[in-house]
């Protein structure tokens, strides 16, 4: 296993999942890049990303199934509703696939339709089949997945931060979470700077496509629907996520043992730090990096902990945790090609 290469493609270079895809699997001692394609964008990967210059003569074309299926391993770094017309043949093809939108975060059509405004799914036989790629929480899973829905970001923050706590009787879950420009997209990011500049505001209020997604996986984790109110907001600069979390409970928790809670679920999780209860943490601590970072907080008197999250939108949020995933899949560790 130490000297073995996959073959991998990237389609959907040209967007800010694919550019820090490559740039990741470029350095992985155990990715070979072979294939990478976009919609529009034509040329060399040096021309269409500057930075990677001298890293690689990769030319970006126009998708083909006949070239991609030739790799071992695809990630699909498209738009919503893209990644479900292009994932079943690839499957077909015993080809391995990473999606990283939306396509198949979701157990059902019905809401995917819902939340995701789209007619139909053209894959519904493929979702019951995918695995949710949250590396902390379905690892096992991994290993033997042949389709991978890589999550959102305000989803890896929101389900890593709440997930220690699903077994402790949450009556009620309260999100208040933030985005850097950037999870727009790259097309929007210059505008929204703009836009944002001393601005901040909330969007999507009670209808962010990412909410089914939280509350169908903290389901999932804690064995009964949780009632969940997720709000998203932006701030103006790049990247980064920050949550806050409010989790009242049935029962009191005091700050040793939510601590330790919180410190033994995640042992051995090497992307996911916990803060101590004295310090306060920020977004600048995860950007750059593929790591979560938590800090939590009790209020025996009302049986409320607040648990906030940071980490990077664009690594752990997204390319970060498809190539973590992609390790797990391979049986490589999980850290390679994610620290220096």
């Amino acid at each position: 296993m130490a000297n073995e290469h996959i073959k991998v493609g990237i389609v959907g270079v040209s967007g800010y999942s694919g550019r820090e895809l490559l740039r990741l699997l470029l350095d992985h001692p155990h990715a070979e890049v072979v294939y990478v394609s976009a919609n529009k964008t034509e040329g060399p990967v040096s021309d269409i990303w500057p930075e990677l210059a001298g890293k690689t003569d990769l030319v970006c074309k126009p998708y083909n199934v006949e070239v991609a299926s030739q790799v071992e391993c695809i990630f699909l770094a498209t738009p919503h509703t893209v990644s479900m017309k292009l994932a079943p043949e690839l499957v077909e093809r015993g080809v391995r696939v990473i999606d990283m939108s939306g396509d198949f975060r979701l157990s059902s059509e019905d809401t995917y339709t819902k939340w995701y405004k789209a007619d139909e799914h053209d894959a519904p036989h493929l979702l019951d089949a995918a695995v949710y790629g949250l590396p902390e929480l379905y690892a096992a899973q991994l290993r033997h997945a042949k389709l991978v829905a890589n999550p959102g970001c305000y989803p890896t923050a929101s389900i890593l931060a709440a997930a220690p706590l699903a077994k402790h009787g949450i009556i009620s879950l309260h999100i208040d979470a933030k985005s850097g420009v950037s999870g727009a997209g790259l097309a929007q990011t210059e505008p929204l700077l703009k836009a944002m500049k001393d601005n901040f505001k909330a969007y999507k209020v009670l209808r962010h496509q990412h909410s089914p997604e939280i509350v169908e996986q903290l389901k999932e984790l804690a064995g009964r629907p949780v009632p969940t109110a997720f709000v998203a907001h932006l701030l103006p600069f790049e990247r980064g996520i920050f949550a806050t979390l409010y989790l009242s409970l049935e029962e009191p928790l005091e700050q040793a043992e939510a601590q330790k809670i919180f410190e033994d679920f995640y042992a051995g999780k090497p992307f996911v730090k916990i803060a101590s209860a004295e310090e306060e943490i920020e977004i600048k601590s995860a950007v750059a990096t593929n790591d979560l970072i938590l800090h939590v907080a009790v209020d025996p008197a009302q049986c409320l902990v607040v648990v906030t999250a940071v980490l990077d939108n664009l690594i752990k949020g997204a390319s970060g945790q498809g190539v973590q995933n992609f390790n797990l899949m391979y049986g490589f560790d999980e850290t390679e090609g994610l620290v220096a």
